[in-house]
């Protein structure tokens, strides 16, 4: 298997402030939602994209002191994918290879935001951030 990297895009960055009455010494969970899809073009099957987001959602049973949304699209020519285990191993190795992006665009946003301090995503090792490359749950996969 062979593959590279040819592109980076920001499909959407998004930062909004939530005005929240809290005690001063309040503490907020913020657990960001992650998200991937992954997709093949159609009209030649070399060219793959993968799409990470990640979110912060303020809601009522959770309130949060800001919305966040990044999400960050990859684009990849691979070769010699043969079987599914090729498959996974190429989803997991884009994934791996884009989210450090993504950290980088989330601790951006939020320190122009002048969050303080800004929001930093943690390191996560391949093949554990999502339950399909554990083998847990069925592929968020789109095949065009």
């Amino acid at each position: 298997m062979k593959y590279a990297l040819r592109g980076i895009t920001a499909e959407e960055l998004s930062y909004s402030m939530n005005r929240i009455k809290a005690d001063k010494d309040t503490k907020f969970e913020i657990r960001p939602q992650f998200s991937r899809s992954v997709r093949r073009v159609a009209e030649n099957d070399k060219i793959w994209f993968v799409a990470m987001e990640v979110k912060v959602e303020s809601t009522e049973e959770s309130p949060k002191p800001f919305n966040m949304k990044a999400r960050l699209v990859g684009m990849f020519e691979a070769e010699d994918i043969n079987d599914e285990m090729d498959r996974r191993d190429l989803v997991i190795n884009m994934t791996e290879i884009i989210y450090p992006y993504l950290r980088a665009a989330v601790s951006s946003l939020t320190a122009t935001a002048f969050l303080n301090p800004p929001m930093t995503l943690p390191v996560v090792p391949a093949g554990t951030m999502f339950p399909e490359d554990r083998g847990e749950a069925p592929a968020n996969e789109e095949l065009n």
